[in-house]
């Protein structure tokens, strides 16, 4: 296939509209199911570079969940607790822990599920049918895979009344070393960011604490390569081997920390137990029960336990998360790995940082300030290191 017709553009007075390799070759996909969007292969072709880059950095399976060119979350294929599988929904899964992507699919998908809500998934590894009877029940634009079982692909062609979109990724693609794009009729062209982040990167610590234990290399890889696929200014906050927290596209680098970090803590108080047990009605909608989690935790829109209101949603009344409870049990986090795709301008972003458990970071440096963000990392027993290479990405 030489090139695919878009229905439209990003916006629907955009047209015409079409994906095509400006050399002449042949696409490096075939379209299996559906017919995806401009902004659906914007989706795919920037989150399967992430779930590509990550097995190659940790050789295990990868996914990622993506909503307008940045990634909800990141994650490899590591078996859930207990907790966790119940606050990502998927503790009636069978065969889950036998399933390596469907594990990280498990994480990935449920570490935000609010920003999940119509994503398009990225997987590593071929699509297995576990992976494939979870996705089929979340609401999902699309997926890219560099394949699919048989049985996976009958169950994905399900979801849409059939019209989901669901593609399939030449594994040993190699783009050109150059790219381009336009803006405004004037075309850009820059090398191909194609910097390899490994554990050597994170060889340069500058804090007085120098331990890093082989999780928090792990989650830094992993917070560092989001990063590289996430619009910038961007950070990242990851434990136990996915992205927990992503602050996407903001001008200043302490509202990317303080965003990051309110989906981090959100994430955490996903599995606390009084959260866990919230006796919601059976047959609530599962975006629905989402949205009510998001609201009892960080108390926005509506009061869902307020009378009047908490019928609607539970069997009984929930007592309130109460600030001092929530502040409490987020005090007891620890280890959690921090990743900034440029340098922290001020020790703010290390006060915030702290307050969502961050242990170890991993950032540029270069800023006049260094010397500041050095002691208060110290202050913390921190361990941080300067990787010296910006992930800035647009």
């Amino acid at each position: 296939m030489k090139e695919f017709e878009l229905k439209y553009g990003c916006n629907p007075n955009q047209k015409p509209a079409k994906i095509f390799m400006e050399n002449g070759e042949d696409l490096p996909i075939e379209i299996l199911n559906g017919k995806p969007g401009f902004i659906n292969f914007l989706d795919a072709f920037n989150s399967w570079q992430l779930v590509k880059e990550l097995k190659e950095a940790l050789s295990l399976p990868a996914v990622t969940s993506f909503k307008h060119v940045s990634p909800t979350s990141a994650a490899v294929g590591i078996p859930l607790s207990d907790k966790l599988k119940k606050a990502c929904f998927v503790d009636d899964i069978e065969g889950l822990d036998e399933s390596p992507l469907a594990c990280a699919y498990a994480r990935a998908r449920g570490t935000d599920r609010m920003c999940s809500f119509g994503d398009w998934v990225a997987l590593s590894d071929v699509c297995d049918a576990t992976t494939a009877k979870m996705i089929k029940r979340e609401v999902s634009d699309g997926i890219i895979a560099p394949g699919y079982t048989d049985e996976a692909l009958e169950i994905l062609k399900q979801k849409r009344k059939g019209g989901y979109n669901i593609v399939k990724i030449d594994e040993n693609y190699v783009p050109q070393v150059r790219e381009r794009k336009q803006v405004f009729g004037i075309t850009f062209e820059q090398g191909r960011n194609n910097f390899e982040i490994n554990k050597e990167l994170l060889s340069n610590i500058v804090t007085k604490n120098k331990n890093y234990p082989e999780s928090a290399v792990r989650d830094l890889i992993i917070s560092l390569i989001t990063l590289k696929y996430t619009q910038s200014n961007s950070v990242c906050y990851a434990v136990d081997g996915q992205a927990i927290g992503v602050g996407a596209g903001q001008q200043s680098r302490i509202h990317c920390t303080r965003l990051a970090g309110t989906k981090a803590d959100t994430w955490f108080l996903r599995q606390y137990d009084k959260v866990l047990n919230l006796p919601f009605k059976q047959d609530l909608p599962r975006a629905v029960r989402d949205n009510v989690i998001d609201g009892y935790i960080n108390k926005n829109e509506e009061d869902v336990c307020a009378d009047g209101v908490w019928q609607k949603y539970f069997t009984s009344r929930p007592e309130p998360l109460s600030d001092e409870e929530a502040k409490a049990y987020l005090a007891t986090i620890d280890g959690v790995a921090l990743g900034s795709d440029a340098f922290f301008p001020f020790d703010d972003n290390i006060e915030r940082a702290k307050r969502s458990g961050v242990k170890y970071i991993a950032e540029p440096g270069g800023s006049i300030r260094d010397d500041a963000v050095i002691d208060c990392c110290d202050k913390y027993d921190m361990v941080m290191s300067f990787t010296k290479m910006r992930l800035f990405h647009h």
